[in-house]
């Protein structure tokens, strides 16, 4: 274990935890509010840490809904980090079986893009800076559940003081960071235009995935720039 690339990693992913952390706490007020106890809100969090995916499944557990659909609809939200995984596997292919299973697991939307990143700018990432980043991020949503859990009440409504928007801007901001590679532009547009068309026509959580859809068919047509950081052998992270 690099210490060094450690706290690295929990340094550039401290302000993911800050603006996470409002969303963790939402959760376990609303696993609670639909009969949930703080144990199993606390279990869900622990073994699911997707915060999206934890809202649909709760909000569909209490209703009568075959569980094949449950699965589904958060398979459909989901799907987007199977093109992560992909788009990753270039910087983390030196990690053994096990740090792959736990970084798999540890995959959120804004380790995915600081991941590709940092392995754009060097070749590849150390499991040591991806641990760091992901357990600040892990560590504390798990914390946020309970305190959410049992002090829900207290939260209200979060749209009403503006905590809403403090993960969709730095979504935003990760988002932004690729504005200068190659397509960005259209990629986005397209991903974009066809993931408000469909949450108006399909509906949500489906969009999601339809858009990165969309994105992904419209990246592979599109002419691309090679990295070469990606084939150059033996560079040190």
């Amino acid at each position: 274990m690099n210490k060094r690339e450690f706290f690295e990693g929990v340094r550039q992913g401290t302000p993911v935890c800050i603006s996470a952390a409002p969303f963790g706490a939402l959760f376990g007020a609303v696993a609670v509010a639909n009969g949930q106890t703080i144990a199993e809100a606390l279990l869900m969090s622990m073994t699911i840490f997707a915060g999206a995916s934890q809202l649909v499944g709760i909000e569909l557990f209490g209703q009568k809904i075959a569980a094949w659909v449950i699965v589904l609809s958060i398979f459909a939200v989901n799907f987007r980090h199977i093109l992560y995984s992909a788009a990753m596997a270039p910087f983390v292919r030196h990690f053994s079986a096990g740090e792959k299973f736990v970084a798999f697991f540890l995959l959120t939307d804004p380790q995915f893009a600081e991941t590709v990143r940092r392995g754009e700018a060097r070749g590849k990432v150390s499991f040591s800076w991806y641990l760091g980043f992901g357990l600040v991020i892990y560590v504390p949503w798990q914390a946020m559940t309970v305190l959410g859990a049992v002090f829900g009440k207290l939260i209200g409504d979060p749209k009403l003081i503006g905590i809403d928007v403090l993960l969709p801007i730095y979504f935003m901001a990760l988002v932004l960071g690729f504005r200068k590679r190659a397509n960005f532009l259209p990629v986005v547009a397209i991903s974009g235009a066809v993931s408000v068309i469909a949450y108006h026509t399909v509906g949500s959580p489906w969009h999601v995935s339809i858009g990165a859809i969309a994105g992904m068919l419209l990246a592979a047509m599109l002419p691309g720039k090679r990295n070469p950081k990606l084939h150059e052998a033996g560079q040190e992270v």
